[in-house]
């Protein structure tokens, strides 16, 4: 069902097409990032049950969505109840090992906050003319864009400054906790949404001397495949993956560890990133650590 959460794309429509006399549907997360994917996953699986989409947005998404009306979500949930299977991962692996979440907090240094610190007040400016534009679609983006040009500020200065003296200090910690790991006889998985940073973090385990897999989403297929295998038969310590990359589709239960290095906006996103290595065949607990720089747009 992941890959026809969008019901505009030709493979939705096409899908939504086939005759069949049983249909089923197979998902993780059937609802990721909003209501209209569940949406599409039930016009495949159960045809009209829930009217067109433009009368489900008016009816369920923007009232659950956008005022999170109580009675909206109560009458979507009796309306699916009959024809959806929800188990959790713990119901179905009683014996999974516990997962431990921790967060890091680092604490930039100087001339790294006041890089920060000049980039927010930039951004700050550019959101109020655009604002001052009286264009909300074009003001919307724009402060997007300034937000995401702060969270890459947050992972490391030279992201956005190449000219920035210094190795930030995000990198610095991660270094720090890659050879801890090591040392004490630990596989990771690195995931970050900034395949940029991702070449950072790369830099700096070579500078340690620390083997490690890479994977993105220019990775051919069976690249991939050979990548994982690799790192499950024990031949690289880490493995630095990008969100889109690892997603969804991999089994990483070497990893005992996961390390998140930048927050990301959809808690679902993470949550499928811990899962490649907290899942089915895993036997050790597993520990994830976030990263987060004190001071700026992460921590919020």
């Amino acid at each position: 069902a992941q890959a026809i959460k969008n019901a505009t794309t030709k493979r939705s429509q096409a899908v939504f097409e086939l005759n069949a006399d049983f249909r089923l549907a197979l998902s993780g997360t059937p609802v990721e990032n909003r209501l209209a994917e569940l949406w599409s996953i039930m016009r495949f699986a159960n045809p009209g049950l829930l009217g067109s989409l433009t009368r489900f947005n008016e009816r369920f998404a923007m009232p659950i969505e956008r005022d999170k009306d109580r009675d909206a979500q109560h009458t979507l949930r009796r309306l699916i109840a009959p024809f959806l299977l929800r188990r959790t991962k713990v119901q179905v692996l009683q014996e999974l090992p516990p997962r431990t979440e921790l967060v890091i907090k680092i604490a930039p240094g100087k001339e790294e906050a006041s890089h920060y610190e000049a980039l927010r007040r930039a951004a700050i400016a550019e959101a109020d003319m655009a604002l001052a534009s009286n264009k909300a679609g074009q003001a919307r983006m724009n402060i997007l864009a300034q937000l995401t040009r702060l969270r890459r500020a947050a992972c490391d200065p030279r992201i956005v400054t190449p000219a920035f003296p210094a190795v930030g200090s995000k990198v610095q910690t991660f270094t720090s906790l890659a050879v801890e790991l090591v040392a004490n006889g630990h596989k990771a998985l690195v995931f970050s949404q900034f395949v940029d940073f991702l070449t950072l973090l790369r830099q700096a385990l070579d500078s340690v001397g620390i083997a490690y897999q890479y994977l993105d989403g220019a990775t051919p297929a069976a690249e991939r495949t050979r990548r994982v295998a690799s790192f499950q038969a024990g031949n690289s310590e880490l493995f630095l993956i990008s969100l889109k990359a690892g997603g969804f589709g991999l089994n990483l239960t070497a990893a005992d560890y996961v390390v998140i290095t930048d927050p990301w906006w959809n808690p679902a996103a993470e949550d499928q990133a811990m899962g490649r290595a907290h899942r089915m065949g895993q036997l050790r607990p597993v520990t994830v650590y976030r990263l987060v720089t004190q001071g700026t747009v992460e921590e919020h």
